[in-house]
This record gives C-alpha cells, sequence and structure tokens, in this order.
C-alpha cells in the first residue's frame, strides 16, 4: 500500500519536482502540517501527555525523511504555537527540551542528507539552551539543498503580520514582494518561504490555529482524524496524491468553462 500511494503521488509531483527553482533553494511543493493530537494520544493510552509529544517525535523523523521522494521542497511543521505558553508549565518544559534534544540529535543527519533547518517564530521567549540548539542546526544545515525543513516555534501568523508592519515605519507604498520580506524578518526566516501549497492538519480539528495565514491564502486543505503520532508515511502520500487531483484556478474559471 505504502509503494502504490508513493508511487502515485510522485506522478503528481516529478513535473514540478524537476522544474527547479532559479533562487537554488530545493524545488518542489511547499507542505505545511499542523501536528496535533500528540497529548490526546497519550492520554487514550493511560500515559502522560509528554509521552504523546515523544512518540510524535518519531512521526516528524518519518515525515521528513518521506518529504524529498514525494515532491516536497519545503516543509513546515507547527510544532509550538504563541498561545501554547498557556499550557501546564512542566508540559511547556517537556516541549522546550525535546524541542532542543531534537535539534542537537538530528543537525548532523540532516546536513548529511541535504536537509536545512530553520526554526521561524519569536526567539526572545525560548530558554537559552533551546536558542543555543537553533543556532547551532541553522549553521550546520545551512547549505542544504535536498529539503528546507521549517520548525514553527512560539509561532504566531497574526503577531508576525502585526510585527511584519510595525517594520513598514510609515511606508504606504509597498509592494507584496517587500512585505513578504519583512514577514520573514519578524520570524527570523532568512527569506520569504513558497507559499503554502498544501497544508495538513492531524487529529480530526479543522481550522487553522493562527499558522502561516499570510502564505496559505490558497493553499489547498487537507484534515484528518489520524493522531500525529500515528501519521504515517502512507498518509502523506495519500495527502499529496489528494493535492494533485485537485483543481487549482486561483480564482479563474475552469479550464472547460473558460473556452
Amino acid at each position: 500500500m505504502i509503494s502504490r500511494l508513493v508511487a502515485e503521488a510522485l506522478d503528481g509531483a516529478r513535473e514540478q519536482w524537476a522544474s527547479g527553482r532559479e533562487d537554488g533553494m530545493p524545488a518542489g511543493l511547499h507542505v505545511a502540517i499542523i501536528m496535533d493530537g500528540s497529548g490526546r494520544w497519550a492520554v487514550a493510552r493511560g500515559r502522560p501527555r509528554a509521552s504523546g509529544h515523544r512518540a510524535g517525535e518519531k512521526a516528524v523523523r518519518r515525515v521528513v525523511e518521506a518529504a524529498p521522494g514525494l515532491g516536497i521542497g519545503t516543509l513546515t511543521l507547527y510544532a509550538f504555537s504563541f498561545d501554547n505558553w498557556q499550557r501546564p508549565r512542566g508540559e511547556v518544559a517537556a516541549l522546550m527540551q525535546l524541542f532542543e534534544r531534537f535539534l542537537e540529535a538530528q543537525a548532523d543527519t540532516c546536513a548529511k542528507h541535504g536537509i536545512r533547518i530553520s526554526v521561524i517564530g519569536r526567539r526572545d521567549r525560548l530558554p537559552a539552551p533551546l536558542r543555543a540548539a537553533v543556532k547551532v542546526a541553522e549553521a550546520r544545515t545551512a547549505r542544504g539543498r535536498a529539503l528546507h525543513l521549517r520548525l514553527a516555534v512560539d509561532y504566531s501568523a497574526r503577531d508576525a503580520i502585526f510585527r511584519a508592519a510595525r517594520r513598514l515605519n510609515g511606508r504606504t507604498k509597498v509592494s507584496q514582494e517587500t512585505f513578504s520580506r519583512l514577514l520573514a524578518a519578524a520570524i527570523h526566516d532568512g527569506a520569504p518561504s513558497p507559499d503554502v501549497d498544501l497544508l495538513i492538519r492531524t487529529g480530526g480539528e479543522q481550522r487553522l490555529s493562527d499558522f502561516l495565514l499570510w502564505e496559505s491564502a490558497y493553499a489547498e486543505l487537507v484534515f484528518t482524524g489520524r493522531m500525529w503520532p500515528d501519521f504515517a508515511v502512507a498518509d502523506l502520500a495519500a495527502a499529496v496524491k489528494e493535492f494533485h487531483s485537485r483543481e487549482r484556478r486561483f480564482g479563474r474559471l475552469p479550464e472547460a468553462a473558460a473556452s
């Protein structure tokens, strides 16, 4: 089943994957994932919520390893939102330690396989050891061209847009390209990312939760009831296949109607 789904997803991805990009960054789809359901997954099994987040880390590794082969060039994962600071202090501390360990453990592996890591969002509220791990991981993987892995930590799309708007400094004539650069600077991204092509949310909820609102203006949305720790390569391949089956018109009429 997995091999068939991957093959079908690749059939749809090959043209875009092979096209390349002029800026030297990975070609292919920009897929964003709201990784939801890890805590509920653990509670349903009588375990502490932190164990669900640790299980979710394995799903992250599965998805990252599979992404380039499915024609994905940019993968943005929603790891910790601006509002997640309201969660119990122990759970927040466990998540921060998990992020730190993940970056320390995966930086060299990602560099070896051409995967560039970026962490987007605010940094002033992150623990100092995590900020240090972010800096090291980004530096070690900066040359990666097979996949751009973006981890959204302490991230809020509305806050990012607001911070970018404050950087306008009274300018009234600003292009979308210029504003996109200001938005990237507001979230510590080196350059504007390509628009999101496909946004996936696991865990059964059907909302964007303040994630990549500017970049997802024309994203195709896929919602699944699969809890994040159970999300498999087959699920990612199925979502990519679903994306390629949809007609993306960007406000235009369907080809048949236009003719």
